[in-house]
């Protein structure tokens, strides 16, 4: 970039040479003589006004060439892992300039963030797949020692494991074909209905008169939707999953569902009257494993939920008070509706 300046700066002294050249001629041409102290005067301020301008436009190359240098600078450090490089914004210059400025602040700030994001992640997946693995590989030493007998009772301990371990790697595997847009839907128009009661049916708890229990309230004109049955009807299972467990003793956990009457979508919201999500736990609730203090899940089951309606082409989102939390979602339309 000073190269650069140098160059710009090179070509405003010549245009203004040029320029003053060419003033002479033209004075010439009309009779003008530079004799006498009126002329050396007139050649004197057409000469100062040249100068001055060319100062002027020198100035404004450096305004303009200083933040570009600025700029391949933090590039370099970026190309080199260093993602905390920013530019600083000069207010001195120009306005493409600057908004220039802001949006590659703006993307170092996300590749710092993704990258946060991605040793987190990989930290707390190896954290994830320790706790199966350490209590599998115990139960197999104990009975390869003899301190236990290799009977049911040991080896369902052991299968219970393993099946936290295809759960966790199942969901890993939806999030990655998520991210990568590749997660299949197999839409077709859908009652939500017949599909809310199947899921409050197979959950509500037997036997435990104690236990919170799943009530519907879906609207009687409702539509059909264009959904893949079998995805909704894992976001709806792990949201009324997520209710039971911190819902009070007595409680009722509600599945609603109504149309929207300003768009072609449906609504559909679960709500208990717990205590609700910890403040400071609200805003990242649907990041991979987030979880609260009392959380036993693996922190993935909000996070597929968010991912799962996004590729329907809705959206989730979460209202919470000490008085209970909702965690609602749209859904598009059968387009035969």
């Amino acid at each position: 970039m000073w190269q650069a300046g140098c160059l710009a700066t090179l070509i405003l002294l010549t245009g203004a040479v040029g320029l003053i050249v060419l003033l002479w001629h033209l004075a010439t041409a009309i009779g003008f003589s530079a004799e006498g102290a009126g002329g050396l005067a007139v050649l004197g301020v057409l000469a100062l006004a040249v100068l001055v301008g060319v100062a002027v436009g020198g100035r404004a190359v450096r305004r303009m060439a200083m933040p570009f240098g600025d700029l391949i600078d933090a590039a370099g450090r970026i190309e080199g892992g260093d993602y905390t490089a920013r530019v600083p914004e000069r207010p001195a210059g120009p306005p493409p300039v600057r908004a220039l400025v802001r949006s590659f602040n703006g993307m170092t700030s996300r590749l710092e963030a993704n990258e946060r994001q991605r040793r987190t992640l990989l930290a707390d997946i190896g954290h994830e797949l320790r706790t199966p693995l350490a209590v599998l590989q115990g139960e197999l030493e104990a009975m390869l020692d003899g301190v236990h007998p290799p009977d049911a009772e040991h080896l369902e301990a052991a299968l219970d494991e393993t099946h936290v371990l295809a759960r966790l790697v199942d969901d890993l595997r939806t999030l990655a074909l998520a991210d990568a847009g590749a997660l299949a839907l197999h839409r077709e128009p859908t009652d939500l209905d017949i599909l809310i009661q199947e899921v409050a049916r197979s959950m509500r708890p037997a036997g435990d008169t104690a236990a919170p229990t799943i009530v519907t309230a879906v609207a009687d004109d409702m539509p059909l939707a264009d959904v893949d049955p079998v995805r909704i009807r894992e976001v709806l299972t792990n949201l009324v999953s997520n209710a039971l467990r911190y819902a009070p003793p007595g409680s009722a956990v509600t599945i609603a569902a109504r149309r929207d009457d300003g768009r072609p979508t449906v609504v559909l919201s679960v709500a208990d009257t717990g205590p609700g999500v910890p403040a400071d736990l609200l805003p990242h609730v649907f990041d991979r494993f987030a979880r609260g203090a009392d959380s036993r899940g693996s922190g993935l089951g909000l996070a597929i939920a968010r991912q799962l309606v996004e590729a329907h082409g809705g959206h989730l989102g979460v209202e919470s008070s000490p008085a209970g939390t909702r965690f609602w979602f749209d859904l598009p339309l059968s387009p035969t509706t």
